[in-house]
């Protein structure tokens, strides 16, 4: 069943958003070599109840962290761990935040150092996709015309693998709620988009194959082939001429910059 949020509702998860790119930020902040990604799991649950609000990842079926970190090949719901950051890595970092009973979620990755070229075209064209499907999310259209425009831009004019076994989702006072949405698709398929509609849009994009595989851990996803992946989200309302976007990479970008270890992938 699909949920259609009232303004005061859609208010409430811009709030949760807020949080949730504060605590990416944060990590933005953090990051180094011979970081560890447990250190900054600690670090974004602190900010998260600093704030009044709480994880919504932590315990959400028995997810043990309050955030996923996936490194390289690493393509989501990577496990904060003890193993150190080096030079080369790429680091996605996915947060979501309960608060006054809605949700709100975003993930961004980061290049610590220079990761090269095609990395950081992976990066760039991930990120492009993610707006791609955004402005798609408008009222009239359909689920499909979202997926569509991702797909249409990374696997099609760049020949990257899309992941199918993991998509976007609706969001509200559940984490996720219908519909979902996929990264690939056909145009004029799928749910009608109604104003209202509060979703999450998250781009998974391999360098190589589309393929994965689950870890014993039985969350994190990684590429067949070893490849890097990346992965940008933001939550967005779907409106009469644009979608609002209820999450920011604003404060992100902003520490991205300000940290002389990361290195932006539009460089």
């Amino acid at each position: 069943m699909i949920y259609y949020k009232t303004q005061a509702e859609i208010e409430l998860i811009r709030e949760s958003c807020r949080i949730v790119g504060t605590a990416i930020a944060e990590a933005a902040k953090l990051l180094r070599p011979g970081l560890t990604t447990s250190y900054i799991n600690l670090k974004v649950e602190e900010l998260i109840l600093d704030l009044k609000g709480s994880p919504s990842f932590k315990g959400y079926r028995g997810y043990p962290y309050a955030s996923c970190i996936s490194v390289n090949e690493a393509v989501v719901h990577g496990f904060p761990s003890s193993k150190e950051l080096k030079p080369g890595d790429i680091i996605s970092v996915d947060v979501g935040v309960l608060k006054n009973g809605y949700h709100g979620d975003s993930a961004y990755t980061f290049a610590l150092g220079d990761p090269g070229k095609e990395v950081l075209q992976l990066m760039k064209v991930t990120k492009e996709s993610l707006y791609k499907g955004i402005d798609k999310a408008i009222a009239g259209n359909r689920v499909g015309d979202i997926s569509f425009a991702v797909q249409d831009y990374a696997e099609k004019q760049f020949g990257y693998g899309i992941v199918r076994e993991l998509v976007g989702h609706g969001l509200g006072k559940s984490l996720h709620e219908d519909p979902q949405v996929a990264n690939y698709g056909r145009r004029g398929t799928g749910a009608k988009l109604h104003q209202g509609l509060v979703i999450a849009i998250e781009p998974m994009v391999n360098l190589g194959t589309r393929d994965v595989y689950y870890d014993d851990d039985g969350w994190t996803v990684r590429t067949k082939d070893g490849k890097a992946a990346a992965h940008y989200e933001h939550t967005v309302c779907v409106d009469k001429l644009n979608a609002q976007i209820l999450s920011s990479f604003v404060e992100i970008e902003k520490e991205e910059k300000r940290n002389a270890n990361l290195y932006s992938c539009y460089y």
